[in-house]
């Protein structure tokens, strides 16, 4: 089975994403796995320990709903509020997203934990078997769950070097190093990442249109509207810049005896773009990306 998939945008942007291998993933719900026995025994002692009404079908009803949150509740809970992770997952470094590489939603959550707790693994992994072998014969890894919900699961810890296809437009370097980026999530920026990296594979309407895309939704996730005059493809390499730039600086430990650096200064609105002759605007102090 690969390990790489192209996966395309429904705007015809083409992703690089690592799929993760079964190994992976049959650690992650080993992980999971162990979380809802640990969970389950707790309640299940909790109830033996507090009275109940002496009534067969309340204390069946009981560990009914129990045992529906335990397996269903608690993987769709995780992968809706972390957007595609549970607590094995996120362990080893992996994600589910959408087939186009999105985040996925409530709805792509609730089918997978549902396929997954009756046909890809069975109450506590009875029947764990099937969804192995689904996976084991798909070439995206995917299985039954991630058939029926339209997700794949993914490799987000990837090593990149620090300047990879990421470069900070000069003009947006002080604006950029007053952002607050602690709320854009991973797959958006991964999304992001690949659109600038095959911006000259897309014709002219294309870029424009998936660019506006991913920059409304990284300034919406940011808090950061777009400045004027600043195209999208140079708002989404400043953010990202930045972004890498950070987390170089984090992984980094600073030289024994240096103080640490100033915090950055507040952001500041790029100038525009010069007017030409025509009546039109050209690209300034903006270079798109090679």
């Amino acid at each position: 089975m690969s390990h790489e998939s192209d996966l395309v945008t429904g705007d015809a942007v083409v992703l690089d994403l690592r799929l993760a291998r079964s190994a992976s993933r049959a650690l992650a719900y080993g992980i999971d796995l162990i979380v809802q026995l640990v969970s389950l025994i707790v309640v299940v002692t909790v109830l033996a320990l507090t009275p109940t009404p002496d009534d067969t079908a309340f204390v069946v009803t009981v560990i009914t709903v129990v045992q529906v949150l335990v397996l269903i509740g608690y993987p769709a809970t995780c992968e809706t509020l972390t957007r595609g992770r549970t607590l094995g997952k996120a362990a080893l470094g992996l994600r589910a997203v959408r087939e186009d590489g999105g985040p996925i939603r409530f709805r792509h959550a609730l089918v997978r934990a549902l396929a997954g707790a009756f046909v890809d693994f069975g109450p506590f992994g009875a029947w764990s078997f099937i969804g192995f072998v689904v996976s084991l014969s798909s070439a995206k890894g995917k299985r039954v769950g991630d058939f029926l919900a339209g997700t794949v699961v993914v490799r987000e810890r990837v090593p990149e070097t620090p300047t990879a296809g990421l470069v900070m437009p000069p003009a947006l370097a002080p604006w950029a190093a007053g952002l607050d980026l602690s709320g854009l999530p991973a797959d958006l920026a991964l999304a992001a990442r690949q659109y600038l990296g095959r911006y000259h594979e897309l014709d002219e309407t294309s870029r424009e249109r998936v660019g506006l895309r991913l920059a409304a939704e990284v300034a919406q996730r940011i808090g950061a509207p777009i400045p004027p005059y600043t195209p999208a493809w140079a708002y989404l390499s400043a953010v990202l810049a930045e972004r890498q730039s950070r987390e170089y600086a984090r992984a980094t430990p600073a030289p024994p005896g240096h103080p640490a650096p100033p915090p950055p200064p507040p952001p500041a609105t790029p100038p525009p773009p010069p007017s030409t002759g025509e009546g039109r605007q050209d690209l300034g102090p903006f270079t798109p990306p090679s």
